[in-house]
């Protein structure tokens, strides 16, 4: 009864909220307001972002997060958080804003520069791949965005033999699937560039695509038609190169997993029941073809992480050991950019937010003694302040 006369109950359309009439004393903890202000920009809109917006959270409008995410880019594990918020919530840090830097600067009449995100499994690389796939859009960029390579490497949903390539492997379905992605991504903007493909295609004595069909003809017919999916993929990064050299488009190469196209360790079966590597996917071809160097207007941004490729015995997560030698030579030169655990401001940051959303309900973790014990215990890696955080 006591603690009744001290609160006044206000309900809102999000959570529950106490507000204070007079000091409440809850054995040694003393409520207080909670102040959004502290956690959160209002500036949804990444290209604006900068240094004055680091360690702060900002809401991916939803009509932006059904455009880019619909169909991978965010974590399972943050999909699932997004979905228990009610909202889409990125943290600007300082690895994203750093290749939003470079690519603002950037002389795009020279060859595309490419980046390699690196860091610890949880520390954010692929938060950082999807803040940088929005400000892609936000800049006029043409998306093509890999998701996570693993899951056509290691989940892959159907395998066939190589329509056109001799000694190859198709993946159909995955490939179809992207393909519907890239469309969902890219959509108006290919249509107001009115991008054309420069040469015919025969896929079949009836299927064509004719020389100077719209781009979204050719990538139509892989949806539709999933038996072709894998090689037309394959023939839109070669479109991409070409469109983006001439100067109709400027592309932008997001792929998340990316060392897995350069280890063996693969579940890709082939009708022998041997095991396929990705040498032998005929997707391979297309993003290896599209992450070189030899064309302009563009820019890579990659990401290399040790759960890609399952291995006990990695020595380090720096992208010389996760990429291998062949990799490495592959994406030498590079510009390496490092996701870390959280500083100071974003761990705080991190907390304060978890506590407006009331992922956080137990008093004592709003504590400055609370804090203390959840960085130490998650070592401020955000993957897993997330999973301590739950139970709380």
């Amino acid at each position: 009864m006591a603690l009744r006369a001290c609160v006044q109950v206000k309900w809102t359309t999000s959570s529950l909220k106490l507000k204070p009439i007079i000091p409440a004393v809850i054995g040694s903890f003393h409520y207080k307001p909670l102040s959004t202000a502290a956690c959160r920009t209002s500036e949804s809109i990444a290209v604006n972002h900068g240094p004055e917006h680091r360690g702060l959270f900002y809401t991916v409008p939803p009509e932006v997060k059904k455009r880019l995410f619909e169909h991978g880019g965010l974590p399972k594990s943050f999909a699932k958080q997004v979905k228990t918020f009610g909202e889409a919530a990125l943290m600007v840090r300082e690895p994203a804003l750093e290749v939003m830097r470079y690519l603002k600067a950037a002389d795009y009449s020279r060859p595309a520069v490419r980046y390699v995100v690196y860091g610890r499994a949880g520390c954010g690389k692929s938060l950082t791949l999807a803040h940088i796939v929005h400000y892609g859009m936000n800049s006029g960029f043409v998306l093509l965005h890999v998701p996570w390579v693993p899951d056509w490497l290691r989940r892959c949903k159907e395998v066939a033999n190589a329509v056109f390539k001799e000694g190859c492997v198709d993946l159909p379905i995955d490939a179809a699937a992207w393909l519907v992605h890239f469309k969902n991504q890219n959509l108006s903007l290919i249509q107001e560039l009115d991008l054309r493909v420069s040469k015919e295609y025969t896929w079949s004595k009836r299927e064509s695509t004719p020389e100077g069909a719209p781009l979204l003809e050719l990538v139509e017919l892989g949806i539709s038609r999933v038996k072709y999916a894998s090689s037309i993929i394959v023939a839109l990064c070669r479109e991409l190169k070409g469109l983006s050299t001439a100067g109709r488009c400027k592309t932008l190469v997001v792929i998340d997993g990316f060392n897995s196209f350069f280890h063996d360790k693969t579940r890709v079966v082939g009708e022998d029941k041997s095991i396929i590597p990705p040498s032998k996917v005929t997707l391979t071809e297309g993003f290896l073809e599209i992450t070189r160097p030899d064309w302009c207007n563009g820019a890579v941004v990659v990401s290399v992480d040790r759960i890609a490729v399952p291995n006990d015995r990695w020595e380090s997560d720096l992208p010389v050991y996760q990429l291998g030698k062949e990799g490495f030579e592959h994406m030498d030169p590079f510009i390496p950019i490092q996701v870390t655990e959280y500083d100071n401001k974003e761990f705080d940051s991190c907390i304060d937010y978890y506590v407006d959303r009331r992922w956080l309900q137990l008093e004592k973790s709003w504590t400055e003694e609370g804090r203390k014990e959840l960085s130490f215990l998650s070592n401020r890696n955000g993957y897993s302040l997330m999973h301590l955080c739950a139970p709380l």
